[in-house]
């Protein structure tokens, strides 16, 4: 009994350090068959991605540790940046009038909408009792929708505002400080934020008790429907954010930024150790797992991957990260039992 616990344990340290051994071989895979992948050029490339999806992936995980999903990310950094870049390089036409704002204002516009987009699905989640996937699954068309709608389809290019009219300097959240992009500067002090907010507040506490047991928390008085709804807001702040981020990287927005980019999210976040199942997940599993995700993207495409070829190893990967996830909460199951049999 005592070998086969020990076996055990070892077992669930390497599945606890499971993303840190995942990037270490894609790290050195990919310097084999790509020696242009160490390099400093490259780093500094797959830091800047690795910043959108670690963000992004911040608010899945508060979602997911509710035991939900925001399918709707994606579709709301392309909503973001082009709102963003409408407004710098369009401004906003009322009656008649154009009216063109600062960028302080632009962001704090923006980030208001990413709050109302998550507060939107919470509410449809808890007030009308949809599913999380089906209710972020509408909402993600209705925003890749809205994207499409403020340009036609159209690309709003060349978005570095007018001096005159005092709205320049949004290039700012796309560059680098020391030559460490702004975007990865904000993803650790978001990180930071997020992790302190889990694990020493009372709404981290409640956010994990609603994920194990809603039912059991709603008895304890936890006030689960409100901390869903903050779960989502969070993601939808998040999501806008990186919408502005990227934007400002590439100096454009177009309506199709962002597709696809809430199955690196989801990805990031379950490789990290969050479970499906809710109640399990931590910031700085995410962190790793989101580099894990910008690494295998990169390596990929610097290895002459074709774009499809991508999209099933990506899918592969999520459902690698959930299988290994249920052997982990089984194992954990079987060593519990295994130590009150030997304390008997």
């Amino acid at each position: 009994m005592k070998k086969q616990l020990d076996k055990n344990t070892v077992m669930m340290a390497l599945l606890k350090g499971r993303t840190f051994i995942v990037l270490a071989i894609l790290v050195i895979l990919f310097g084999i068959l790509s020696p242009n992948f160490v390099s400093v050029a490259t780093l500094k490339m797959v830091t800047k991605h690795v910043a959108l999806y670690g963000i992004l992936a911040i608010g899945m995980t508060y979602v997911i540790i509710t035991s939900g999903i925001d399918l709707s990310v994606g579709s709301v950094v392309g909503l973001a940046g082009m709102i963003a870049g409408g407004l710098i390089q369009e401004g906003l036409t009322i009656g008649g009038s154009t009216l063109y704002f600062s960028v302080p204002v632009v962001v704090l516009i923006v980030l208001i909408m990413g709050c109302l987009i998550g507060w939107a699905n919470g509410l449809i989640i808890t007030k009308l009792s949809v599913a999380p996937f089906i209710a972020t699954l509408g909402t993600m068309y209705i925003c890749r929708g809205l994207a499409n709608i403020r340009s036609g389809g159209n690309t709003f290019s060349s978005i570095t505002g007018y001096e005159g009219l005092g709205n320049q300097g949004f290039k700012a959240l796309g560059s680098s400080v020391a030559g460490i992009p702004i975007g990865a500067i904000l993803l650790i002090a978001l990180s930071l934020i997020a992790a302190v907010a889990l694990r020493k507040t009372t709404f981290g506490w409640h956010l994990y008790a609603v994920g194990g047991n809603e039912r059991a928390a709603k008895m304890s008085g936890i006030k689960s429907d409100r901390i869903k709804i903050y779960a989502y807001v969070i993601s939808g702040i998040c999501a806008a954010l990186v919408g502005m981020i990227n934007t400002a990287q590439l100096a454009a927005a177009h309506p199709a930024s962002g597709d696809g980019w809430e199955m690196n999210a989801i990805a990031a976040s379950v490789l990290g150790g969050t479970s499906m199942a809710g109640g399990i997940g931590t910031i700085g599993g995410t962190f790793i797992g989101a580099f894990v995700i910008g690494v295998l993207n990169d390596g990929m495409t610097m290895c002459g991957v074709s774009e499809f070829w991508q999209k099933v190893i990506k899918g592969a990967v999520i459902i690698l990260a959930v299988v290994i996830d249920q052997f982990q909460r089984n194992l954990q199951a079987k060593m519990a039992l295994q130590v009150r049999n030997e304390n008997k």
